[in-house]
């Protein structure tokens, strides 16, 4: 079982770039076709000021940039997890470009099916180059055991 001691635990940071080339591939994978995705005149033409994020491409940001240094710390075997869930909450948009801070801590750590499962909420808090707070991101994690 995963030690409830480590609830609270703060998460080393990160700064990543959302990259316009990155957003494009993004967009085109989760098969999203409206133009202001690719184009950055269509997203200048619907008033932004550059290409925005599409939804979800910060848990994909974090899932590449994040050290995995804080699973091992916990005794979590990467052989053993799952997804278990995903949520975002949207604050402001953000755009090809921006310099992305994420600062991320364990929420929770339960146990559910007498133990054979172990689930470890994080939740992070997603910032721009201003500082202005941009999303907050909360995954679970299941861990099977046994």
């Amino acid at each position: 079982m995963i030690d409830k001691k480590h609830i609270g635990k703060q998460l080393p940071g990160f700064k990543a770039v959302a990259e316009a080339g990155q957003l494009r591939f993004f967009a085109k994978a989760i098969g999203e076709t409206d133009p202001v995705y690719f184009d950055d005149s269509a997203a200048r033409d619907a008033g932004h000021p550059g290409l925005p994020l599409p939804p979800t491409f910060f848990f994909s940001l974090e899932f590449t940039q994040s050290s995995a240094g804080w699973r091992g710390e916990l005794g979590i075997e990467p052989s053993r997890i799952l997804h278990g869930e995903q949520q975002f909450t949207y604050h402001r948009m953000a755009y090809a470009g921006d310099t992305l801070q994420y600062e991320s801590r364990i929420a929770d750590i339960y146990d559910k099916k007498n133990g054979a499962l172990d689930f470890v909420v994080r939740e992070t808090r997603v910032s721009n180059q201003k500082g202005e707070h941009v999303a907050d991101l909360r995954s679970i994690l299941v861990q099977r055991n046994g």
